[in-house]
């Protein structure tokens, strides 16, 4: 279910907000988003380069907080920097979705995790069963 969830967010989710919020410009802006997705080219450093529990929020340079800070402030300039801006937060929003479901069934295995404190924040606000 969590890989049928992350696939979803990445591919789904941004379909549904370019057709809504760019309605004429929608094909344009959805490839957009799916090239935000080389964002993750930054895993290749990564030693090994993909570990099936590992938390990519705060691990990988492209997702580190800095960069998401940068992301955040690209919704402030023009078109296309601030569609690149939304498909990369969606991109991290995503990635944090899996951080958390991973965290919610083993939480002691994220004390390691860059992210640790954001998911414990998240986590209290949120009541996951």
């Amino acid at each position: 279910m969590q890989t049928f969830i992350h696939y979803l967010l990445h591919l789904g989710f941004p379909l549904v907000i370019a057709l809504l919020f760019f309605r004429k410009e929608w094909k344009k802006v959805y490839v957009i988003f799916l090239l935000t997705m080389l964002v993750d080219l930054d895993h290749v450093v990564a030693s090994p380069i993909f570990q099936a529990n590992r938390c990519s929020i705060g691990f990988h340079p492209l997702h580190s907080f800095y960069a998401i800070a940068g992301y955040v402030i690209l919704l402030f300039f023009r078109k296309p920097f601030n569609i690149l801006g939304i498909g990369l937060l969606l991109h991290m929003s995503t990635d944090l979705t899996d951080c958390l479901i991973m965290f919610n069934k083993c939480p002691e295995c994220y004390i390691e995790a860059p992210a640790y404190e954001v998911l414990i924040f998240i986590s209290d606000l949120i009541i996951i069963p």
